[in-house]
């Protein structure tokens, strides 16, 4: 099993990129530790900037720095810095065109039993409405790395999604098939796809391997790049199944659940089923409590494919 958490690959990739590059900065809103980020603040203090719990200020001020031709890296809670921020999200990172990466850090339900003042069941829904801002939610270690060292390399902002717990890998490190903006084909099936992001990648994989073994030819798909959506992926993949499913750890509205039926629907009309958290706090317990409790693993995922085969 698997114990670094993607968290800490970014704090190694950014350090990487900081010892060549004088440019790339890193922001922190009194959560270096969280963010796994302490490495990187102790190695590089001339490249750190901790702006203590102050959201709002850690925005404008990753985005001072962006307009001046720093590479900024601004992380804190998702559940904040996608609220508390918004308007500067909106406003001085993707209005203004400027180079800032926003990384919310503990995900989705990462902070468990802190309940839902610290959940980020929004943050897809938010981001992805602004005009000009990149929703990325890595899967994996190796993903994780992947895109990170690809948003080094351009001058767009960005929101990324990390989670807090280490996570299963879905790739191995020495093949990690990535291409920025594009969907990764895990497995390909004829009466099924499967399409999820972030830590629900793990689940659909497993779940199109119990399904396979029943005889349910499924297809897997790893959409890390909720927007940009890969649409000529997504149609690719879906054409000529009997059903698609979307899993992710995220409220069932303004997600990569509708992002997928819009795209299905204006394009090739077929049942998608969104699965998702619920409209409503959710239990309290830990990540993985959490998503067997609301059916969100590789078996629940599984048996909700069946029930709707035979509905």
């Amino acid at each position: 099993m698997n114990k670094i958490a993607n968290r800490a690959v970014m704090c190694e990739v950014l350090k990487e990129a900081a010892a060549k590059d004088k440019n790339v900065v890193v922001l922190c809103s009194d959560s270096r530790g969280s963010a796994s980020l302490t490495s990187f603040a102790d190695t590089y203090p001339e490249q750190f900037v901790e702006v203590g719990i102050a959201e709002q200020n850690l925005v404008s001020i990753a985005a001072g720095l962006a307009s001046c031709g720093k590479k900024a890296f601004a992380a804190s809670p998702a559940s904040f810095i996608s609220t508390r921020s918004y308007e500067q999200c909106k406003v001085d990172c993707a209005y203004s065109n400027t180079n800032v990466k926003l990384i919310g850090i503990s995900g989705g339900v990462s902070y468990g039993a802190l309940g839902m003042t610290h959940h980020s069941a929004q943050d897809i829904a938010a981001m992805s409405a602004i005009p000009g801002m990149r929703v990325y939610l890595p899967s994996d270690r190796h993903q994780t790395r992947k895109l990170f060292e690809a948003l080094l390399k351009d001058n767009q902002t960005a929101y990324i999604r990390l989670g807090r717990n280490p996570v299963e890998d879905v790739y191995e490190e020495n093949s990690v098939p990535f291409e920025m903006d594009k969907a990764t084909v895990l497995s390909e099936g004829t009466d099924v796809l499967l399409v999820a992001c972030g830590e629900m990648v793990k689940p659909i994989q497993d779940a199109a391997g119990l399904l396979n073994a029943q005889g349910v030819s499924t297809g897997a798909l790893d959409m890390y790049c909720v927007k940009p959506l890969d649409k000529e992926g997504l149609l690719k993949a879906a054409k000529g199944k009997k059903l698609i499913v979307t899993a992710e750890e995220h409220a069932p509205f303004g997600g990569l659940g509708a992002a997928v039926c819009q795209v299905i629907c204006e394009n090739d009309p077929k049942r998608v089923i969104c699965l998702a958290l619920p409209d409503s706090p959710v239990i309290t317990g830990t990540s993985q409590e959490v998503f067997n409790y609301y059916g969100l693993t590789g078996s629940g995922i599984a048996q909700t494919v069946l029930k709707h085969l035979k509905g």
